[in-house]
């Protein structure tokens, strides 16, 4: 028996500290993701989040009657928020009597519960007792919050604080059978809610806690300071000499590289924590958070901290996003192509959790001090709340019931009207989540079909030429969306992937990756690229491929670190313009079949000409304005690998170019794959009719969105097996019988202008 005992004992400490080395401490269950939250953010009270109302003697009766009008507009859950400023006003004194009050009234209504952790406003007493910790800015400014943006969690009393009050309010929830899940932290940087507009380019985190993480993170990946001074440059002889580096110089950047690499590490790290501190007291519900924007429109350059939503993504159960298409400002409202990318970027992002959530769907019109957007109609929340769940969103939250009653935002973004009047538009949001709660296993159970073209991610490409850079701020995110573009306009599925799925050879379900704008790369990246294309799979790349790798240091040839093997090309000049045009000259290639000889690409940036390899096995497409080699195509082992000696993607961005259009799609002849359905209506450049496609065990969702301003006609051929298949409307609920012939199920309809169809297929 003792023998048992020690060697039980063992293994116990054995599996505790495998756990810990993950960086997940808790034996939590797998969440629960049997339910579709369509909710809308109410906290009790007219208090704008994150602020609370102050609890009276009329708070319940007035919740219930604002719960039940929830309930029966149609929505299954509330979003409620807890801050820590106002819940912990004195350390370690907890006060949840608007959370408990909240969860009660919800049970009682039969709503569940979906709760926002807010700490980026802080208790008084943490700048306090912790003056240390004050956010400290590159020119050594600390930050004295008011309220917000409270300190920094990189030193250890306020990350404990922080932690504890998660641990402490997942207590207190876990105890209502209300509670359906968390968003452990509301569009992430290292400072929210602070404009500081007196500090000059203004860079976070330089308080001890910060730079000591960094040290920590430097030693871990060069292990000693010989290797960290070979790197950066520089003669550090003891580890506490070592600092983020504050401004650039003409000398190696790589100090920079490693910065804002641990930056977005560090903001992984800080949500783990999160996560774990939660899964201490709560060990099934649902955990998520919700990005600002897709992390595609940001910098590693962003002083608040950018993050990158795959990375982000790793310790949740879901990540989400917020979506304000009509944020502000008539001119600033998003196009069809910005919402889809922000939706699909999130999606992507999420491809291994199996969905995404929307955190923040804007409610109303939008305000920020004297700005206004156009009004919040019936017909946006359509087009939005669907367009997301057709892209395989599990949660819908719409930002928020009541417009915010004061700060810079006061009157905007609230559902119905602040004396409570209720608007049509919350009447039809309404609608929609009734018919998302009558089909919730459908919707939960239904994933986009695969895509067979992958659009590299990779932010390393945003740090060439380090701190100092200022010039095309958007070249990534341009040249990304550019063929997202076309390839959404012809609904083609495609997904947005990272480098780091090329790293870890995780590109199975692809036939084509394509790499706009790829001009920093790792090595493990350029081998990845190797190995693709060795075992048959094709490339696209465009300009200066590899010309930096992630140090930040030049190759000898370009393209980099041994792709010119790859591409049978090395590069022979570059010509910086902003205009570029390359000539179509071989017509009788999959990617330039129904272009003509002479047709125009249309490039940006850089007109990069390349020299064949000797004895490689190269195809020239197009040339630059000086008749040299721009476009080649090469085999490589089993696969193909094209090289584009300019910024397509970039350049046809936010202007569609008919050429570049044709060009893009063609790749997908190019690379043989074959489109799960077609419509009638693909390829338009305006008034587009998305279709998308999910499938689940029973067969198909399929979704017909129209953005376009006037009702259309179209019919849409679904691949199938040939057959009788029911088809059923789900929005309107009716169905019929039709028939798949020649291996094709047409579904033809008229659809009005922003409606949405939703079609349910399943084999007789």
């Amino acid at each position: 028996m003792k023998t048992t005992n020690k060697a039980i004992t063992l293994l116990i400490m054995l599996i505790l500290l495998s756990v810990n080395l993950n960086a997940q401490p808790f034996a939590w269950q797998t969440p629960d993701k049997q339910f579709f939250p369509f909710s809308v953010w109410y906290s009790g009270g007219k208090a704008r989040a994150p602020m609370l109302s102050t609890i009276n003697s009329q708070s319940e009766s007035e919740w219930i009657k604002d719960l039940q009008q929830i309930k029966s507009l149609g929505f299954n859950t509330v979003r409620t928020w807890v801050e820590w400023a106002a819940c912990e006003p004195e350390r370690g004194k907890y006060n949840f009597e608007n959370l408990r009050l909240l969860m009660k009234l919800a049970e009682e209504e039969g709503l569940k519960v979906f709760i926002q952790m807010y700490v980026d406003s802080a208790p008084d007493w943490v700048g306090t007792q912790f003056p240390h910790a004050l956010f400290e800015a590159q020119s050594g400014d600390k930050v004295y919050p008011q309220a917000a943006p409270g300190a920094c969690t990189d030193n250890h009393e306020v990350e404990e604080a922080v932690l504890n009050f998660y641990t402490e309010t997942a207590k207190v929830a876990n105890e209502y059978s209300s509670l359906f899940g968390w968003d452990l932290w509301s569009e992430p940087h290292i400072i929210n809610w602070a404009s500081l507009d007196y500090i000059p380019n203004v860079q976070f985190c330089f308080c001890p806690g910060t730079r000591n993480k960094f040290r920590h993170w430097l030693e871990e990946k060069y292990t000693t300071l010989e290797n960290l001074n070979k790197a950066w440059y520089r003669n550090f002889t003891g580890w506490e000499q070592v600092d983020p580096p504050r401004f650039s110089t003409i000398l190696s950047y790589t100090d920079f590289i490693d910065w804002k690499t641990f930056i977005y590490e560090k903001l992984v790290d800080d949500m783990q924590a999160r996560y774990n501190a939660i899964r201490k007291a709560d060990p099934t519900h649902l955990i998520t958070a919700h990005a600002v924007g897709a992390s595609l429109f940001q910098s590693p350059h962003v002083g608040a901290g950018a993050t990158d939503d795959f990375l982000m993504a790793r310790p949740l159960d879901y990540y989400g996003v917020s979506l304000y298409p009509k944020h502000n400002h008539p001119d600033r409202a998003w196009s069809v192509t910005t919402l889809r990318t922000v939706m699909d970027f999130t999606r992507s992002a999420n491809r291994e959790k199996g969905g995404w959530f929307v955190g923040e769907l804007q409610a109303g019109m939008g305000t920020i001090a004297l700005l206004v957007s156009d009004p919040v109609t019936p017909d946006d929340h359509r087009i939005w709340a669907w367009s997301a769940i057709a892209k395989g969103a599990k949660g819908v939250n719409i930002y928020a019931y009541y417009p915010m009653s004061t700060g810079y935002e006061a009157g905007g973004y609230g559902l119905i009207n602040l004396d409570g009047t209720l608007t049509e538009r919350a009447k039809s949001a309404g609608e929609i989540a009734s018919v998302v709660n009558s089909n919730q296993k459908l919707f939960l159970e239904s994933i986009p079909v695969k895509a067979q073209v992958g659009i590299v991610y990779n932010p390393l490409t945003q740090m060439v030429g380090g701190m100092q850079r200022r010039d095309y701020p958007s070249a990534l995110t341009n040249s990304l969306i550019g063929y997202f573009q076309s390839f959404a306009n012809h609904n083609i599925p495609v997904d947005f992937i990272h480098r780091e799925h090329i790293d870890k050879n995780d590109l199975s379900q692809y036939k084509l990756i394509i790499l706009p704008y790829p001009i920093m790369v790792t090595q493990k990246t350029a081998d990845g690229i190797r190995e693709f294309v060795r075992n048959g799979g094709y490339v696209l790349v465009e300009a200066r491929a590899a010309w930096n790798d992630d140090r930040g240091y030049a190759s000898e040839i370009i393209p980099g670190l041994g792709l010119h093997e790859v591409f049978g090309v090395r590069e022979n000049e570059v010509r910086m313009r902003e205009n570029i045009t390359l000539k179509v000259t071989d017509i009788s290639h999959p990617a330039t079949l129904g272009l003509k000889s002479g047709d125009l690409l249309k490039g940006t940036l850089y007109a990069q000409s390349v020299t064949p390899l000797e004895n490689a096995n190269v195809r020239v497409l197009a040339q630059t304005e000086e008749g040299q080699p721009a476009v080649v195509v090469s085999n490589f082992g089993s696969g193909e690998a094209m090289l584009v000696g300019t910024y397509l993607g970039m350049a046809g961005y936010p202007e569609v170019d008919p050429v570049n259009d044709r060009f893009f799609t063609n790749l997908i002849n190019w690379a043989r794959i074959n489109r799960p359905f077609t419509s009638n209506l693909d390829g338009r450049t305006s008034n587009q009719l998305e279709v998308r496609l999910m499938e689940n065990a029973n067969g198909y969702l399929l979704f017909a969105i129209n953005h376009s301003e006037k009702k259309e006609s179209f019919h849409v051929d679904l691949k199938v097996p040939d057959g009788n298949y029911r088809v059923r409307d789900v929005i309107r609920n009716s169905s019929s019988t039709q028939s798949g012939k020649n291996h094709v199920l047409r579904l033809s309809s008229e659809i009005d202008s922003k409606q949405v169809i939703v079609w349910e297929i399943t084999a007789n």
